[in-house]
């Protein structure tokens, strides 16, 4: 397990994330340029090695809690840089993404995000909109689609 100053020293090397120190000695690290709400990366980091890095819009199956993050504790240097960047990455102005989804009866549906929402069309129709997606992504699997690569 990396110590709370390696964890500091690795997250601190994101020029883009800024500093916040709050009670108890954790500390939070920013995101202002955001095109989210959401601004807060890296939650309560604590110097016993514990925090969290938001989580919630990236594609891997972090297991996450209900405000989205996932624990750090226990994260390597390459696995904790990857999943600030990550987080990062989800949190920025993103080109638009389109993916085709196909059933088994060659139905198809196109996943699209606009800013911070995912939206399932059929044709020019909205299907559905949900806020995250990997919610998107796990209602089009649920109704027996998968992505076309």
């Amino acid at each position: 397990m990396l110590t709370f100053e390696e964890k500091l020293a690795i997250i601190e090397s994101f020029p883009e994330l800024q500093r916040h120190d709050v009670s108890l000695g954790r500390v939070n690290f920013h995101f202002d340029e955001s095109v989210l709400d959401k601004k807060i990366v890296v939650y309560r980091l604590h110097p016993n090695g514990n925090g969290f890095v938001f989580a919630e819009e990236i594609d891997d199956n972090y297991p996450i809690d209900s405000k989205g993050m996932v624990n750090i504790r226990d994260f390597t240097e390459q696995e904790l840089r990857k999943v600030i960047k990550q987080s990062i990455d989800s949190l920025s102005e993103s080109e638009l993404i389109e993916e085709t989804w196909i059933n088994p009866e060659n139905q198809t549906l196109m996943l699209t995000n606009d800013y911070n929402a995912w939206n399932i069309y059929a044709g020019e129709d909205l299907d559905g909109t949900h806020a995250t997606y990997n919610a998107a992504a796990d209602y089009l699997h649920q109704e027996g689609f998968r992505r076309l690569k």
